[in-house]
């Protein structure tokens, strides 16, 4: 059959292309325009080959194969077929998986079925080797793409490299159309707009009663940690060190200018977090208009529903200041009592345990969840809330502003 056909080895192609714009090979370095990559590489197969694309093969790894966002966005791109291998971590790195096996089988196959007169295959394992060259005995031509070394040597397989019938490189020119590397010291949003009480509260002085660390709860010093990171408009992990105020002083806090000398004991310490709600003695509950707020799902309807899993596919990337603000602005959105936003903001920097808890769940669908024991990362958690409120901020903002501003 007179068209090509591309394989590419996510792992190699993203892997390099960070290399050579990064400087390391990490693949959170760079982010990925994948609708200009894949149009890219049809453009250049197409170039190359002279034959009309008839399909492109994207073969990644992926934890326990389940798809990842960029998965789910590529496998709905016209003539964009997805394979997942397995992803596994050992030794503190992350390593795939059944991926170079697929791609030999898919190459190996495509090749006796006859169906196609050229396959490209962006790769540089020397694993490929064989089903490269039964390939070649099936009668296919074999095009094999480098991308640009960044020491400007081979970073491909030399018998791979040796055995294609066609050789071209990728180069710096042609991958920054689609790839770039992020900003050192960068964050992927923009900060939380700052809170003045909370500014008050962590320059306030700390009771005696709650200077000893050993008295602190582990939840207690994490929220502590996410006020602060929410404060300074950063997205690292802050630790709870003497004199930055546990959930309970937040709570005898919260009025800007109010600093008693002991905290009351009613203060509420219900903070939430993926592991749920955790009630203190002599606490008083969540008031009910609290307890009552209405969830994102019970706000949705089928039609909305479907409506929201096809822009999570298409559109929503995983990152996860960007997951908090999609579902606040799907909350707000589909509220009918605009009162209910009003108490949520008075609550600030709680979210309530119902909403919280549905709000990690949702952010659980795009990968983020560090696997060893299938919780959200910490440092995931400030951000996916920090998005919500950032949303729920400005959202509040723009009801509010003036006429013509």
């Amino acid at each position: 059959m007179d068209r090509c056909i591309v394989l590419v080895d996510a792992g190699y192609l993203l892997g390099a292309a960070a290399s050579l714009l990064a400087g390391e090979p990490s693949r959170s370095r760079i982010t990925v325009d994948h609708a200009a990559l894949i149009q890219g590489l049809r453009d250049r197969a197409e170039s190359d080959t002279e034959r009309p694309l008839l399909r492109i093969y994207w073969f990644d790894g992926a934890p326990d194969r389940v798809p990842q966002p960029e998965h789910r966005r590529l496998r709905v791109m016209p003539r964009v077929t997805v394979r997942l291998g397995a992803l596994t971590r050992s030794d503190g790195r992350w390593a795939q998986k059944g991926v170079d096996a697929a791609m030999h089988a898919e190459l190996t196959e495509l090749a006796r079925n006859r169906a196609c007169s050229d396959i490209v295959l962006v790769t540089g394992d020397g694993d490929l080797l064989p089903g490269m060259m039964a390939a070649k005995e099936h009668g296919v031509a074999v095009h094999l793409w480098a991308v640009q070394a960044a020491d400007g040597d081979y970073n491909q397989s030399e018998d791979l490299v040796a055995e294609a019938d066609e050789r071209r490189v990728l180069d710096r020119a042609w991958i920054i159309k689609a790839v770039r590397a992020k900003e050192i010291g960068g964050i992927c949003a923009p900060p939380p707009a700052p809170r003045p009480e909370i500014a008050a509260i962590l320059s306030a002085p700390l009771p005696e009663s709650a200077l000893s660390s050993g008295e602190r709860p582990a939840e207690e010093s994490e929220h502590a940690a996410a006020s602060a990171a929410s404060e300074n408009g950063t997205q690292e992990r802050v630790p709870a060190p003497k004199g930055v105020p546990t959930p309970k002083d937040l709570a005898a806090l919260r009025a800007p200018g109010v600093q008693p000398a002991q905290p009351p004991q009613t203060a509420t310490l219900r903070w939430s977090s993926d592991k749920g709600w955790v009630d203190r003695p002599g606490v008083t509950a969540e008031p009910p208009e609290i307890a009552t707020m209405p969830t994102l799902a019970q706000l949705t309807t089928a039609e909305q529903r479907w409506a929201d899993r096809e822009e999570d596919i298409t559109t929503v990337g995983g990152d996860p200041f960007e997951v908090g603000q999609v579902f606040a602005r799907r909350w707000m959105e589909r509220l009918g009592d605009p009162s209910h936003v009003q108490k949520l903001s008075g609550m600030y920097p709680r979210i309530p345990h119902r909403i919280d808890g549905e709000l990690l769940r949702y952010a659980a669908r795009f990968g983020l969840l560090a696997h060893k024991d299938d919780q959200i990362d910490e440092h995931d958690r400030y951000a996916i809330r920090a998005g919500f409120w950032r949303e729920i901020d400005a959202r509040t903002a723009a009801e509010h502003a003036p006429a013509g501003e």
